[in-house]
């Protein structure tokens, strides 16, 4: 029950990612640049997915366990450190070089064509490196 409800969800977020135009790179490049042409469109889906986050949330948390878990797992760590100022910026320099994100990219290798493609395996290789350059630090 919980790999057909997580598979119903991920299709139904893949879904919401094509048709709100997240998997456009077109769109996601012309909304990151704010000092020429901006195009807009995706500020609303982002508003609507933070507010839906934050209710979501609040409703989700008040039972003691979720629904195919034994406990919540959420994050403890709210220290702000090197890592995660370097993650972010990756993330944030590839999101704006390329278009893509982690899961629109994923949406969009429904498309079938070989830009999505080659991302993820290129974001995989990059995690693969990630992992191993970290453990020898």
């Amino acid at each position: 029950m919980k790999s057909l409800t997580s598979l119903i969800v991920g299709v139904i977020f893949g879904v919401g990612l094509a048709l709100s135009g997240m998997t456009d790179r077109a769109k996601v490049i012309g909304f990151l640049d704010i000092f020429g042409e901006w195009v807009p469109d995706l500020l609303l889906v982002m508003g609507v997915a933070v507010c839906t986050t934050y209710i979501g949330f609040r409703i989700v948390l008040r039972r003691q366990t979720p629904l195919f878990e034994v406990k919540f797992f959420l994050p403890s760590n709210r220290q702000v450190d090197i890592r995660l100022i370097t993650g972010a910026s990756l993330f944030g320099l590839g999101w704006g070089l390329v278009g893509y994100c982690p899961g629109p990219v994923l949406s969009s290798l429904a498309y079938l064509q070989i830009e999505p493609l080659i991302f993820v395996i290129m974001m995989l290789i990059g995690m693969t490196a990630a992992n191993r350059l970290r453990r020898h630090l």
